[in-house]
Order: C-alpha cells, then structure tokens, then sequence
C-alpha cells in the first residue's frame, strides 16, 4: 500500500494538473499574410492572401474558447486583422483596428490571443487598414455553440461559409489613391463567391475561362449557409435558383425563423439560413449575388448548387431580383428580422431576457454624415462634421501611458453647425450605461455602419429626417442584435448599445471608401471603479509606434507562435516521467 507521503504527492499534482489545464480550450492558428497572383475576373491581377489562399481558411472556435492566431506580414506594407462582431469582452487590445493597435509592420509577426466570451454565430475577418480589403485577406469565422447551450433549430446536414463582394481589378494601392484625389469608387467590375467568379450564364456578359464556384450537395438533406458580405461598397441580393433560404441568425443572434425568397446582405453584414434540397429537377441551380442600389452593367456573381444527381448544367435565366424601383422593398425586409426570444443565447439564459425596452437611455448621440467633401484642400467624409483624424499613436495605448494630446473626449451628440473639420474627437461612453445613437444618412447611397465590441439592438429605420416622435414606432421588444447595421439614403437607423464592455471601441462605415476618407469614431468606455478589474491588462507582445517607440523591443524578443497547449508538452513529459519514477520509489 503507498505511504501516506504518496497520496500527499498525488494530491498536490492533481491540483498542479488541474491548475495547469485549468479554463476553457485554446484553438491555435498560424498565419502569413502575403500577395498571390490570382485572374477571378479573368484578368491576372495581385490578391492579399493567407497560407496562400485566397479567401483565407475558416477560423473556427466554440463558445468561451481562447483563440491564438499568429499573423506573420509578407506584405510590402503593415498589416491589422480585425474580427468583424467577435467583441473581444474586457480585451479591445486585440481588436486589430489603428486606434488600438500599432500596425505589424512588413516583415514582422504578431499573435492575437482572445476569447470568443459568451459568442456564438457567424462572423468574418478581413485587414483594417491601407484599403487592403479591397485586395483580399478576409476569411469566415463560426463560433459554435457549447453542448449545455441548445440550438433552435435542428443539426444540418452540411455548413457552407459563402463570403460574397463587390472586386475591381485595379490593386487596392490604385483604388486608394483614386479615392484621395477625389475619383469615385463607381460600379465595381464583379462579384465574387469566394474569390471566384461568376459561371457563365451568359456567354455575351461573362467570358469564357473564369473558374467559378461549385456547392456539392446531397438531395433531400438540409445546409447552413453562412453568407457574408465582405465587400467594400455594394450592397448584394443573395438568392437560390427555387429554393427558400431560412433565416436562422445574424451575427450572433438567432432570428425569428422566416422563409426569404431573397435577402439584401449590405457591406459587412452576415447571414446564416438553412436551405433543404427539396428540388425534384435533375439539373444544377443558380446561387446569385447581385449589386442593389447601383447602376451596374457588370455581371452578378454566380455560383453553381450541384445535386448529386443532376444530370445537367442550371439553365434559364437568373431569378429575378426586387424591384429596383421600390424604395421600400429592403426596408421592409429589414424591419422583418426579428431576435427569436424565446431561443437560448451563448449563456444559459433567454435572448429575450434583457428587455432593453424598459431600461432607460442614459446618452443620445444623433450621427449624421455627409458625402464626401473638401476640409483644407482634403477630400473626407464625416460624421457630426468631423473627419477623423488616426493619429500615429493608437488611442487606447494614450489612454493606458496617460499622454495626453492624442486625442479629446469631445465628440459632439448633435451635428455642428460650424464648417467641418478633421480632428482626433472621441465619444466619452458611460460605462454600463444605455445609449441610443441615430445614424442619419445624408449621402446618396446605402451606407453600413459597425460598433466593435458590442452588439446592439436595431431598433428603428425610416425615411426622411429623424425627429424625437421617430421613438413612436420603434420595436422595444425583439429588435435584433447585430454589430452591423445599414443606413438607406436619406434615412435614419437608430440603435440601443448597453455599454458593459470596457475598453475603447471603433464606431465606423463598412463601406470602405467612406471609412477611409475619415467616417470613423472612436467610443470610450471606462469602468470609475478601479479596483474593479474589467479590462485585460496591457499584452506582453504589445507593438508600440508613434510617441512610445522607443519602448519598442526587438522583434525577436516578441512573443511566438506555438501550437502547444497551454503548458508545454516537454514540460508535461518530463514531469510524467518524474511521476513514474517517483510512483516506484513509493511502491518499493
């Protein structure tokens, strides 16, 4: 029988092993960001990949599990992924925008480590800066749901992740540059479906040679598409040759189960349904991705649905769209989207719990913008008449050295009747406050906009000018939550945010062209509490640029990637090995 020493010896490595494997699980991903050369419309052109693909691989995680990605930049020019609708709970460090994160420059490598906290859905990744999305560099990401949690509807047969957008041929460093010296986006020159172009529907619109994408599918069973628009200015219509698409959820929230026909998916946007191969034909099936709300003489992006049992090529022509000339068709569709309350949410409790229609608003903050527009001989666009300006130091990392001149807690809550300018001007959020904001579009074409590190309750869209009576018809009840939300022109979105995420938060136009000439705010949201410890603290591997480069260490002293678990295997094997030899000195 072991001594009494021995069980004191086990006990105390239970509690090391238990300690050291201690938390939710790592997923681990090592990644290098690089140009491939790639023709998606036919014309060779340089395309922004990862691991040499192009879109990138499906980064894939469940509820509560620490992501690791290591992003190794083989660019010519620095390089942030930011997780479109992952919130990133406590950690804006890991937000991957210029006000929270130096870029990493060319050459360099940085690791990503967060936690897709209490998270489920559909989301996607793309590059932040340098208009480099217009390139390529994005990827879907699924967040599954833990088994404890249910999910509303039943187990698919198959997921498909379907990133679908607006491409030009010229490089995103053309695109850039046209745009700052005041050349319009225009018509773009195509539609992709995951980096490929459309089949050729038509032999007088679409060339010949272009690889386009194929679904494989079995008849009679049932797929989750998840369909993101990751595009840079055109909204899409997202439809299926004869087949209904069930709307199930949008980023991170389960819907109210409604059969579309079509779905308008805006800049930004994602989209899950489940679509039955209920077709008794024996031929393929259009799956299309048409512009909206542009005069666009291109081609729509179309992908092929193959039964396994067809015995032919789709034929006929490609489902109609809405009719263009009703205004009020993808509005009211929008209004339909509901928050399915009586489903569970990434924690064991109802969405429908939180009535944020009782709560009171504590700030208002009326945001309207304007088309773009000259300030000092610069073209910009604004938000309340400001263009904002990125300093070289991020602002999150002014907040945590306490430098000051960086940027000002001053952002207006009304437009401002004053000339516009370009300026640093930050929101100052309540923390655990509830504010409303009214996105008014006073530009000509659709506009998305997206909140990082939160989701908030859609609340209320219409035409005309927004005036405090609009607060008549808002849904107090079950208005999804999403973390990107359209605008139609001249029109007003308005949205409820709980601000219980502290950090410092990117408030900005999908629609990259706007973004980028400046239609852009930061909101700051602080815990007064400071014995309450509701941020991370600063990461270890932290870049530092602007004003604080000189505490910038060498790159090799920086934090790497390993594809270890948390404690590393040589340390497990070599204490294993201490264990045996140790169990046989007991049992001696």
């Amino acid at each position: 029988m072991p001594s009494k020493s021995w069980w004191i010896f086990l006990n105390s490595f239970v509690g090391f092993f238990n300690f050291a494997f201690a938390g939710d699980p790592y997923v681990y991903y090592d990644w290098t960001i690089s140009y491939i050369t790639a023709s998606p419309l036919g014309v060779q052109q340089q395309v922004i990949a990862i691991d040499g693909h192009f879109p990138g691989p499906i980064l894939e995680a469940t509820t509560n599990w620490n992501v690791v990605v290591n992003v190794k930049n083989d660019l010519d020019e620095p390089v942030l992924l930011t997780w479109n609708g992952i919130q990133h709970r406590k950690n804006s460090w890991q937000d991957g925008v210029l006000g929270t994160n130096c870029p990493i420059p060319a050459g360099w490598n940085w690791t990503y480590v967060f936690q897709v906290k209490d998270q489920i859905g559909s989301f996607f990744y793309f590059p932040s800066t340098n208009f480099q999305r217009a390139a390529g560099g994005y990827g879907g990401i699924i967040v599954n749901n833990r088994d404890v949690i249910p999910v509303p509807f039943g187990n698919p047969d198959g997921d498909i992740t379907l990133s679908i957008g607006d491409w030009f041929v010229k490089s995103h460093k053309d695109l850039r540059k046209n745009i700052e010296n005041g050349v319009d986006l225009g018509s773009p020159d195509g539609i992709l479906f995951n980096g490929l172009g459309p089949y050729r529907y038509d032999s007088t619109i679409v060339p010949d040679g272009i690889p386009y994408q194929v679904i494989n599918v079995e008849p009679g069973k049932t797929y989750r598409f998840r369909v993101h628009n990751v595009g840079i200015s055109t909204s899409l219509n997202f439809r299926i040759q004869n087949h209904n698409l069930l709307l199930v959820e949008t980023e991170g929230s389960y819907t109210v189960q409604q059969n579309y026909t079509n779905m308008d998916i805006h800049v930004g946007q994602s989209y899950s349904f489940l679509v039955t191969m209920d077709q008794i034909g024996s031929n393929d099936y259009y799956i299309v991705a048409s512009p909206r709300f542009v005069n666009s003489t291109k081609a729509s992006g179309v992908a092929i649905l193959h039964y396994s049992n067809s015995q032919g090529p789709a034929s006929g022509p490609l489902p109609d769209l809405p009719n263009e000339s009703d205004p009020s068709f993808s509005m009211n569709q929008a209004r339909s989207i509901r928050m399915n309350v009586s489903a569970g949410a990434a924690r064991p409790n109802p969405q429908g719990s939180f009535k944020y229609g009782e709560i009171t608003v504590t700030d208002v903050y009326l945001l309207q913008n304007r088309p773009p527009e000259l300030i000092d001989g610069k073209r910009c666009t604004t938000l309340n008449g400001i263009s904002f300006f990125t300093p070289s130091t991020p602002l999150k990392l002014a907040q945590q050295y306490n430098i000051l001149g960086i940027y000002k807690l001053d952002f207006p809550n009304r437009p401002m009747n004053r000339p516009p300018i370009v300026d640093t001007s930050v929101i100052n959020g309540t923390y655990k406050g509830f504010i409303e904001i009214i996105l008014q579009n006073n530009d000509t074409t659709v506009q998305s906009y997206h909140l990082d590190g939160y989701a908030f309750f859609v609340v209320g869209m219409d035409y005309g000018v927004w005036t405090e009576n609009s607060r008549n018809v808002y849904n107090k009840w079950d208005g999804v939550a999403r973390s990107t939300t359209q605008v139609f022109p001249e029109a007003w979105t308005a949205i409820l945010v709980y601000l219980d995420n502290a950090g410092l938060w990117n408030l900005r136009a999908q629609n990259l062209d706007s973004w980028y000439l400046g239609q852009e705010v930061y909101l700051s949201v602080v815990n007064p509490e400071v014995s309450e410890k509701t941020e991370l603290p600063l990461p270890e591997n932290t870049i530092y640029c602007g004003v604080l480069s000189s505490l910038q260490k060498d790159q090799a002293q920086r934090v790497k990637f390993s594809g270890a678990p948390p404690v590393p295997l040589v340390t497990i094997t070599v204490f294993i090995a201490f264990i045996f030899a140790f169990v046989g000195t007991f049992m001696r």
